[in-house]
């Protein structure tokens, strides 16, 4: 049984852009994996801990040590990394904020990032524990960045998943959307048909 696993990250919930294009993206993925499984981690209703101090120390520290507020913050931790560890594709619905991603999902990636759990340091550098699969991103975007200097989560999530061991990603833009109700609506119908060619795809190989 194929497993997915969708990130929500927008601040409203499932009224955001990209938690529609999210949707979209797992009503063709369930029509072709009826048998399949959805996990879904919404950062605005369920959002992580910032990081702290204290919950960095317990991510290093020896089990026996960890104090009880240590032992929650890698509890959190370690469900996060399951669900990232099960999935046999993720779909990330990414707004951009301010130039980066929302801070809730900037959260998800330091309770993720465990060296020893999911990389290791080696003489070459991290090397990523996580097995490689499918990583979809739907980035919505009120301006246009998309190959510019001014994209700067495009590189932030391929660095940071690529250190996960996660190097099959593919970036889905919907972009311009504040630019006006025609150029909304040409992004988000381009974006759909991104998704939909993407399923296809998928689906062909298969």
């Amino acid at each position: 049984m194929r497993t997915l696993l969708v990130i929500k990250s927008s601040l409203f919930n499932g009224s955001g852009q990209s938690s529609k294009l999210a949707d979209d993206f797992v009503e063709l993925w369930k029509a072709n994996h009826p048998d399949g499984r959805v996990m879904c981690r919404d950062l605005a209703s369920d959002p992580v801990p910032h990081l702290s101090a204290e919950a960095f120390g317990g991510f290093l520290a020896d089990a026996a040590e960890r104090s009880p507020s240590q032992q929650a913050a890698v509890a959190v931790s370690d469900a996060l990394i399951a669900e990232l560890k099960q999935a046999d594709e993720v779909v990330i619905g990414l707004p951009m904020y301010n130039f980066t991603v929302p801070s809730t999902f900037k959260a998800w990636m330091d309770y993720v990032a465990r060296a020893g759990v999911t990389f290791r340091y080696t003489e070459n550098g991290p090397e990523g524990l996580i097995d490689d699969k499918p990583l979809h991103v739907l980035c919505a975007r009120g301006g246009e960045y998309a190959g510019t200097s001014a994209d700067t989560q495009s590189p932030l999530i391929v660095s940071f998943f690529g250190m996960l061991g996660i190097r099959d990603i593919r970036f889905v833009y919907a972009e311009g959307l504040a630019l006006g109700d025609e150029a909304r609506e040409e992004s988000l119908l381009k974006a759909r048909g991104q998704i939909d060619h993407v399923i296809e795809s998928a689906r062909d190989a298969a």
